[in-house]
């Protein structure tokens, strides 16, 4: 039979496998996924280089030899003969 120490001892025991439990679990949700945060900086950085393009390409299709050159394909395309 146990005495007052014994069952002090015995909760004493029981708090610090929970408390390793915890521990355990936090450490292995930490690790494992440690680019989460790198994976949206790409995101963001493919983002703004996607933009910068389709704003370089309504520069180039705004630009009068272009449009120009689409008025003529357009025209060709629907002529008739």
């Amino acid at each position: 039979m146990l005495g007052r120490a014994g069952w002090k001892l015995n909760a004493l025991r029981e708090k610090a496998n929970t408390t390793i439990c915890l521990l355990d679990a936090r450490m292995r949700t930490l690790t494992a996924e440690p680019e989460e945060g790198a994976a949206t900086a790409e995101y963001a950085v493919v983002l703004v280089a996607a933009t910068a393009f389709a704003a370089v390409l309504v520069g180039i299709v705004k630009s009068d030899a272009v449009k120009t050159l689409l008025t003529n394909i357009v025209k060709k395309a629907l002529s008739v003969g």
